[in-house]
């Protein structure tokens, strides 16, 4: 990064008008807030990670680039992660801050992630039509279809993305399949992350949202809804509605949450909430997919660590993360639920929290038992597992039993 000074010294020593430069650098005019404010003053320049001023950094398509300079050299460039087909090669190119040596994933035999390309540019047209920045849009419907990634491990009828993993592993990824599993994502759930976002702008999907929740008469979201069956649907998995209904605590609830409270309160949230702005596309932190740099070194770690119980990830498989994961996120919604709900009669107020309150303690006791049969099974001694959950010795093995038992382990 460089102040005003610093580029103007950079263009004499290129012999390059300034304005090229900022044709060619995406960084170029950018300030560092490390700049002293105004004009003038000596050269300054500060380090910054490229990916995290202007963006994404993947490959460039090499084939492309031998069109255009006679050379099929090595580049890379800033590119959003809608962005990443090279539709007359059918490539897909990937991340350049992975620390891998793979540029790209071959698509010849995935033809609708090379169509899913063409289909997001009618996508975005589609989000500007109806005020929307494309790229919020996309970042929603990202984070969705990871979150089911990570959980399509309890899919017995998921058949559709392992059958695009191994092409792009180059005919098998089963010699590394966690490995494949994080370079691979991106270009396998490409063509439902278009489909979703294209649902999301759908007013007619926001309608089943707010049919769901029974419009001005509330109910809870049930497993059963149509927006979540129609969804599924429209990525090609009719069976899928029931699962993705049901997990709690993600960016999809999250976005039908919003969906039905700004059809409530148009003009705003009233009482405490009322300072805050809804943002139908907003994303929370803990929501953001985790990049392939940052999947890549998790596995590294995982590795140097095999199951000696010091790495939670390494030891305690996906499924069952998936699932704590899952029942956390559901006790949340469910006593979130209970905010602002002392209104009414004092009979109807007072089972509404207690039936909210008796259930989210009930899931809270599923995630404890689970977690301490993950502990136990990682190697993680009992006595050190009862002390952490606040039971004595006797009543963790009591409980511990009856879970083994119930399961018929």
């Amino acid at each position: 990064m460089l102040n005003a000074a610093g580029r103007e010294v950079l263009a004499r020593l290129c012999g390059v008008g300034q304005e090229v430069l900022g044709r060619a650098l995406p960084s170029w005019g950018r300030e560092d807030a490390k700049f002293p404010a105004g004009e003038g003053g000596e050269p300054l320049a500060v380090w910054r990670a490229g990916g995290a001023v202007v963006g994404p950094i993947e490959f460039g398509c090499r084939l492309c680039t031998a069109r255009r300079t006679g050379e099929p050299a090595r580049v890379v460039r800033y590119a959003a992660r809608w962005e990443r087909v090279c539709v007359r090669h059918e490539r897909w190119q990937l991340d350049a801050d992975a620390d891998q040596e793979l540029e790209h994933l071959d698509l010849r035999s995935l033809p609708e992630v090379v169509a899913a390309q063409r289909r997001w540019a009618g996508v975005a047209r589609h989000a500007v039509r109806a005020g929307v920045d494309p790229g919020e849009v996309f970042g929603l419907a990202y984070a969705v279809v990871a979150r089911w990634w990570e959980g399509a491990y309890g899919w017995e009828r998921e058949e559709i993305w392992p059958r695009r993993l191994h092409p792009v592993a180059g005919g098998d990824a089963g010699g590394d399949l966690e490995w494949w599993r994080v370079v691979g994502r991106d270009a396998v759930i490409f063509p439902e992350v278009v489909a979703v976002a294209d649902a999301l702008l759908d007013p007619v999907m926001a309608q089943l949202v707010w049919v769901d929740s029974g419009g001005e008469r509330p109910r809870p979201l049930g497993a059963d809804g149509k927006f979540c069956r129609r969804l599924g649907e429209r990525v090609g998995r009719p069976w899928l509605g029931p699962l993705i209904a049901v997990d709690y605590g993600g960016p999809l609830i999250a976005w039908m949450g919003t969906v039905v409270r700004l059809r409530r309160h148009p003009e705003g949230r009233p009482g405490l909430y009322a300072r805050f702005e809804e943002n139908l596309w907003w994303v929370r932190q803990e929501h953001q997919p985790s990049s392939m740099a940052a999947g890549l070194r998790v596995l590294s770690r995982e590795k140097k660590m095999p199951g000696s119980g010091t790495n939670w990830r390494a030891v305690v498989p996906a499924e069952q993360r998936f699932l704590i994961t899952n029942l956390l996120g559901e006790a949340e919604e469910q006593l979130q639920q209970l905010r602002g709900g002392q209104v009414g009669t004092t009979a109807e107020v007072v089972r509404s929290m207690l039936e909210g309150l008796s259930r989210g303690t009930d899931l809270l006791d599923q995630v404890l038992l689970r977690v301490m049969v993950a502990a136990v099974n990682a190697g993680v001694r009992v006595e050190e597992v009862a002390r952490w959950a606040r039971l004595s010795e006797e009543e963790a093995v009591e409980v511990l039993g009856m879970y083994r038992g119930a399961d018929g382990e």
